[in-house]
Order: C-alpha cells, then sequence, then structure tokens
C-alpha cells in the first residue's frame, strides 16, 4: 500500500486555519466531505466517536484522526498542514500541526491497520514532517507525501 492510494492531490489541505481541535475536525469532515462524497456530519461524528476513545495525536505536532464509516467502500485519506498549531490533547502534551485523516469502510480490518501503520511510519520521521512543515503549497505537501517517504524528496 502507497500513500497515493489513500491520497489525491485534491485531499491535500494547505495552511488549514483552525483555532481548537473540534474546530480542527470540524474543517477535515468538510473537506473529505468534498472529497469522498459522504455527508460531513457523518465524518464529523466518526471522528470525534473515535476522540473519546482516546487521542490521535500520536506526538511531535502529529495527529492521525480515523474511523470506519459503512458508507464508505475505499480506504480515504486527507492530509491536513495547520497555519498555526492547536492543542489536540495529544499524549506528549504538544500542540498539533500535522493531521492525516483516514477513512476506512466498517469491514476494512487488515487494510485499515495497515494504512495506519503506514501513515505512521511516514508521520513519525523526523525529517519528513520537517519537510513538510517547510512546504510552500499544497502542491508541495502531495509531491513530499506521495514520494513514498518524504526522505527521499528533493
Amino acid at each position: 500500500m502507497d500513500i497515493t492510494d489513500l491520497l489525491e492531490p485534491e485531499s491535500v489541505v494547505f495552511n488549514l486555519k483552525a483555532g481548537s481541535k473540534k474546530q480542527v475536525l470540524q474543517a477535515l469532515a468538510r473537506h473529505a466531505a468534498e472529497t469522498t462524497g459522504l455527508h460531513e456530519r457523518l465524518i464529523f461524528d466518526t471522528l470525534l466517536e473515535r476522540e473519546r476513545l482516546g487521542t490521535t495525536g500520536v506526538g511531535d505536532g502529529v495527529a492521525i484522526p480515523h474511523g470506519r464509516i459503512g458508507e464508505i467502500d475505499r480506504i480515504s485519506g486527507l492530509f491536513a498542514r495547520l497555519k498555526d498549531p492547536v492543542d489536540f490533547d495529544s499524549v506528549d502534551g504538544k500542540p498539533v500541526d500535522l493531521l492525516f485523516l483516514l477513512l476506512a469502510p466498517a469491514q476494512a480490518g487488515a487494510d485499515h491497520l495497515k494504512a495506519l501503520s503506514k501513515i505512521s511510519r511516514l508521520l513519525r520521521d523526523r525529517d519528513n514532517c520537517e519537510k513538510l512543515r517547510g512546504a510552500k503549497s499544497a502542491d508541495a505537501l502531495y509531491a513530499l507525501l506521495s514520494s513514498g517517504g518524504t526522505s527521499q524528496a528533493a
């Protein structure tokens, strides 16, 4: 599984503006609704329900909000870089500025876990994250993400 299997150029949001975790989730749901055709409220409720189980803020300024939705037929992603970091109740207490939203069909099983693992490996690499933070456009973010690991990207 490659990041490009999960992400399309229009699924990358550059300098998203939000002032709180709830606003971030609402904005992500709005953008994901545009690219998936799902209802924004369904996506938001799914993300909020997952966050109630425990934060998806994994540390070092990264969050991977995710959920399973019966109405989706394939795993879909959305990447956002925030204009300003927000408190996301992360495990390390640091604010978040890089987010990778992952939505999967209810029956996705192992594929959902493989996708989460792929995203986690990509965003656990500090060099990758610094390059993503330094990108100047959504196109540049997509190019870094789709290179299969931004450590190899120019």
